[in-house]
C-alpha cells in the first residue's frame, strides 16, 4: 500500500493513471498529451508499473501501457477503513476543535494575572456503584491511577490521602517527555460522603500557575452513586490559559474514564 501511494503522491505519474483509466495508450502519446519528454515519461511509467499500477504489452511495433483496477480498488478499500476510522473517533477531534477554540479566546481576556480568580466549574455524573466504591476509586492511589489522567498522558506520581491536612499530588509526563505537576493539602474528608481539596499547578520552576480549590461530594441515590464536583480557580497567572481553557472538557473526559472505569472492573 506504501507503494501504491508514493507511486500516485508524484502529480505526473497521477496525471499519466488519470489518462490510462480512458484507455491503453503508448508511451509517445503520453508524453504528447502530458507534455513530457518521452524519457521521463518512461521513468514515470516504470515506476507505476513496480508498484503494480500499470502494466505494458506489445501492440505491433508499439508497446502500450494499461492501468490495472486491482491496486487502485485496494487502496480505495484502505481510505475507506481510514475514513471510518477517522469518523468513528469524531469526538476526540472535536476535543481539540473545543480546546484550541477555547485557547483562543482565553487568550484574548488573559491580560494581568488573576484574570481567572473566581471562576467556577461543575461536573455531575451517576455511577452505578455504591458512594463507597466511588470514595475508593478516589482515595486509593492505584484506582486513581486508573483514571485520573487526561489522554495520552502517563501519571508518575498521584494521590489524595483522605485526611484533613493529607497531601493532593498529581504529576503526568506527556509522550515528548513533559512533566507536569499539581501539589495541594486536603481540608475536609468524610467517607464515603465528602472530600475538599485544593491542588496548585506548578512551573517548570515550581511556581504556582493556578490553584484549583475541589469540592467533591458523593449521594447515595437508587441508581448507585450521585457524584458533583465543584472547582473554584484561584491564583490565576497569565500563563495558565491553556490549562484553564482546558478544564471543562479535560475533567469531563477524566471523569468519563472514571465512569467507564468503574464500571468495566466491577462488572461481575
Amino acid at each position: 500500500m506504501e507503494r501504491i501511494a508514493a507511486a500516485l503522491g508524484d502529480s505526473a505519474r497521477w496525471r499519466l493513471v488519470e489518462l490510462l483509466t480512458e484507455r491503453p495508450r503508448s508511451v509517445g502519446e503520453l508524453a504528447q498529451l502530458t507534455g513530457l519528454r518521452q524519457p521521463q515519461t518512461t521513468k514515470h511509467l516504470q515506476s507505476l508499473a513496480r508498484a503494480g499500477l500499470v502494466t505494458v504489452f506489445p501492440l505491433g511495433q508499439r508497446r502500450v501501457y494499461a492501468v490495472e483496477a486491482e491496486p487502485l480498488k485496494a487502496l480505495e478499500r484502505r481510505l475507506g477503513e481510514l475514513l471510518a476510522a477517522i469518523e468513528s473517533h469524531r469526538d476526540e477531534r472535536d476535543v481539540v476543535d473545543r480546546y484550541r477554540s477555547a485557547i483562543e479566546s482565553e487568550t484574548l481576556i488573559a491580560e494581568r494575572d488573576r484574570w481567572a480568580d473566581g471562576r467556577t466549574f461543575g461536573f455531575d455524573r451517576t455511577l452505578t456503584v455504591p458512594p463507597a466504591t466511588v470514595w475508593r476509586y478516589w482515595t486509593d492511589p492505584e484506582l486513581l491511577e486508573s483514571w485520573w489522567a487526561p489522554p495520552s498522558m502517563a501519571i508518575t506520581d498521584c494521590r489524595i490521602e483522605p485526611q484533613a491536612g493529607g497531601r493532593a499530588v498529581l504529576e503526568y509526563r506527556d509522550a515528548e517527555g513533559r512533566v507536569y505537576r499539581s501539589e495541594g493539602r486536603v481540608h475536609t474528608a468524610y467517607d464515603p460522603e465528602h472530600l475538599v481539596y485544593d491542588l496548585s499547578v506548578l512551573d517548570a520552576a515550581g511556581a504556582v500557575m493556578f490553584t484549583g480549590h475541589y469540592d467533591l461530594a458523593l449521594a447515595a441515590v437508587p441508581e448507585g452513586t450521585r457524584l458533583r464536583l465543584d472547582l473554584t480557580i484561584t491564583e490565576t497567572t497569565v500563563e495558565a490559559v491553556p490549562f484553564i481553557a482546558g478544564i471543562e472538557t479535560g475533567w469531563g473526559q477524566v471523569l468519563d474514564n472514571l465512569t467507564d472505569t468503574i464500571e468495566k472492573e466491577v462488572k461481575p
